[in-house]
């Protein structure tokens, strides 16, 4: 069997410096981290071998950490995208988070700073539906005040 790789605990994995070539690569990669070696190299305007050499260090340093897949939504095209604000008292945060995981249509949730506390992305399937989510969120004790807004269509979606 395979020995696993492990590092002490007190050393952190240092992330080495990135030069112009390294953060191109990597702007390639999430454009289309399906493209292929030898296109990756012309447009690094570097051999097919240098290309591969910095994509396996980028990758052993621990900057590239993976590759995914983007599905379209199973939703069908008139999903409602939303997004929330949320303003909570603070001694509430502990309850008002793990309320708001409870929600299968909140897909994501930040931390933001500002007049607002939290940023929840929703999906549903119509806007009645959004009406309700939004008015059990505005329900949850610890919620002072939410401001949402419904997204149109998506000019740009670049992974991060």
């Amino acid at each position: 069997m395979p020995k696993a790789l492990s590092r002490p605990a007190a050393q952190p994995i240092l992330k080495p410096n990135l030069d112009a070539m390294d953060h191109q690569l990597i702007e390639l990669l999430k454009v289309n981290a399906r493209l292929p070696l030898v296109n990756i190299a012309k447009a690094l305007g570097c051999a097919r071998s240098t290309a591969q050499l910095r994509l396996k260090a980028l990758e052993d340093a621990g900057v590239i950490t993976g590759y995914t897949v983007s599905v379209s939504s199973t939703r069908g095209p008139h999903v409602i995208r939303a997004m929330v604000l949320i303003s909570i008292e603070s001694r509430h945060e502990s309850t008002v988070m793990r309320e708001l995981a409870k929600r299968h249509e909140i897909t994501k949730l930040y931390s933001v700073s500002g007049r607002y506390d939290l940023c929840a992305m929703l999906l549903t399937d119509s806007t009645q539906e959004l009406d309700a989510v939004i008015d059990r969120i505005r329900n949850v004790q610890g919620v002072i005040d939410t401001f949402s807004t419904i997204m149109l269509s998506t000019k740009l979606d670049r992974p991060e």
